[in-house]
């Protein structure tokens, strides 16, 4: 099931919205009260819905849609002349006063409705030239010759090198030739 913010000016509101979706099964991640609060919640959840008022304290809903990541969803509960008619992508507004059920089934039709997933960057491994290749080997061969290490133990010293110094393998490689010679 979707997680949910919900994010209203006043706590005692989004309190009680809160109860009604929690009360129906539905999990609530946080309450706010700012759109930033809320782009902050957004930030570390994977998708879900934001059930907000048409103004926040700090913005409008209009605002936050355009800041929210595109996998989340948006339900706005304001009066009819403060939304504009129009639903836009990933956003649905309800007139208030609210209806439960209507809330509900609303809710219920969202995270039905899955909103695209972020994509997770794939990080392909760098593509080293021969003269990094050949560093990195003359290194490993200086290690293997002077400590007495295997091939193996000398690549995993180079590459706890590069880690515990912050920098790439080929650089780990350099200041260890640096060192030696």
């Amino acid at each position: 099931m979707s997680n949910i913010i919900v994010t209203f000016p006043k706590l005692e509101h989004g309190k009680s919205i809160k109860s009604i979706l929690v009360k129906n099964g539905y999990q609530v991640y946080a309450v706010c009260t700012t759109g930033a609060q809320t782009l902050q919640y957004a930030d570390m959840l994977e998708q879900g819905i934001v059930v907000c008022a048409g103004r926040m304290q700090d913005m409008m809903y209009t605002q936050l849609r355009e800041y929210l990541p595109q996998y989340f969803q948006m339900l706005v509960l304001a009066s009819p002349g403060l939304w504009e008619q129009e639903n836009t992508e990933h956003t649905i507004c309800l007139a208030m006063p609210l209806k439960v059920h209507e809330l509900l089934s609303t809710v219920e039709m969202m995270s039905k409705v899955r909103a695209p997933r972020r994509k997770k960057k794939i990080v392909s491994p760098p593509v080293r030239s021969e003269e990094e290749n050949r560093m990195i080997l003359k290194a490993k061969e200086l290690l293997m010759a002077r400590n007495h290490m295997t091939e193996e133990e000398a690549h995993r010293y180079l590459q706890k090198s590069s880690m515990e110094s912050g920098t790439s393998l080929p650089e780990a490689a350099q200041m260890i030739l640096s060192m030696i010679q």
